[in-house]
C-alpha cells in the first residue's frame, strides 16, 4: 500500500477493515505487530493517513469505550477480542501489513458512538 503526499493507491484500506499493523505503544517509543480496526474514511486515506483503533484480547480489564468483537470469524481474529476505541493511532497506509477481516456491520455503530463519546465536551 504505497502512498504519496496526495494520492493513495487503490489498495488503501476500507473503513471497518481489520488489519495487521505495527501499532505504537502509548507509553514508550516502540511498537507491536497486532490487529487494528480502520476507523477513518477514504477522505482521510486520500491525504495519505489512516486512523486505526487497537484490538486487544478480551481477557484484559475492560475500559470505557471498549467494544467486544462478537463475530470473530468475520473479523478473522483468533480469540476473544475487543476494540479499544480510546487507543487510536495515525499511520500511513504503507504501514498496514495486511487485511485479515472486517468488523460486522451490527457493531460499527457501537464503535463510532464510543469514539464520538471521547470527542464530546
Amino acid at each position: 500500500m504505497k502512498t504519496s503526499a496526495s494520492t493513495v493507491t487503490s489498495d488503501a484500506p476500507d473503513m471497518w477493515d481489520v488489519v495487521v499493523v505495527p501499532f505504537p505503544y502509548s507509553d514508550r517509543m516502540a511498537e507491536k505487530r497486532r490487529p487494528a480496526l480502520v476507523v477513518s474514511a477514504s477522505s482521510l486515506h486520500d491525504q495519505g493517513y489512516v486512523w486505526i483503533a487497537m484490538i486487544t484480547g478480551a481477557g484484559k480489564a475492560q475500559r470505557k469505550g471498549d467494544i467486544v468483537v462478537r463475530d470473530l470469524a468475520r473479523a478473522a481474529l483468533p480469540g476473544a477480542s475487543m476494540v479499544r476505541t480510546a487507543k487510536i493511532a495515525t499511520v500511513e497506509p504503507s504501514r498496514i501489513m495486511k487485511r485479515i477481516g472486517t468488523l460486522a456491520a451490527g457493531q460499527r455503530r457501537q464503535v463510532r458512538k464510543a469514539i464520538e463519546s471521547f470527542l464530546a465536551n
